[in-house]
């Protein structure tokens, strides 16, 4: 079996974790984010929270809601750390990314989790995609967001 699946309606469906995810990674200038699919902290997670079918390329009869920033463990999930610029595999899980394949707009940068630090909580975690290192962030920096649905 594949790791993703590519849903045919803007989404895709990681098999080995059963999360869905925006099939564009940019997440380009929705709810507050900039043309690149960059906002802050609360931007974000209000962004994420407001993804609807018809917007970003969805077709997948999802409303507001249904869609959320992922948590560090759920965005860390993505990384295969056999690969560089970026650290994420193919649909195959087998190589290493390439555009379309099966995401689009995917940036080498940091993107946000909803997880903030517990010695630090002002801060949250993002995952930088180039080498899929872990770290904290100021929540008003531009990050990349990039909003889930479904698992647990």
């Amino acid at each position: 079996m594949s790791r993703f699946s590519d849903n045919g309606d803007g989404t895709v469906s990681d098999n080995l974790t059963g999360l869905i995810w925006l099939q564009d990674a940019r997440f380009g200038a929705l709810a507050g984010t900039v043309a690149e699919g960059e906002g802050d902290w609360a931007t974000a997670l209000s962004a994420a929270n407001a993804l609807a079918d018809g917007t970003c390329g969805l077709a997948d009869s999802s409303s507001a809601s249904h869609w959320r920033l992922p948590n560090i463990t759920k965005l860390h999930s993505l990384v295969d750390l056999r690969w560089v610029g970026p650290a994420l595999p193919d649909t195959a899980g087998t190589g290493q990314w390439s555009e379309g394949n099966p995401f689009t707009g995917v940036q080498s940068d940091y993107y946000w989790s909803s997880t903030t630090t517990a010695y630090y909580p002002v801060n949250a975690w993002v995952v930088h995609l180039s080498d899929g290192v872990v770290g904290r962030e100021n929540p008003v920096n531009p990050r990349y967001v990039w909003p889930v649905r479904g698992g647990q």
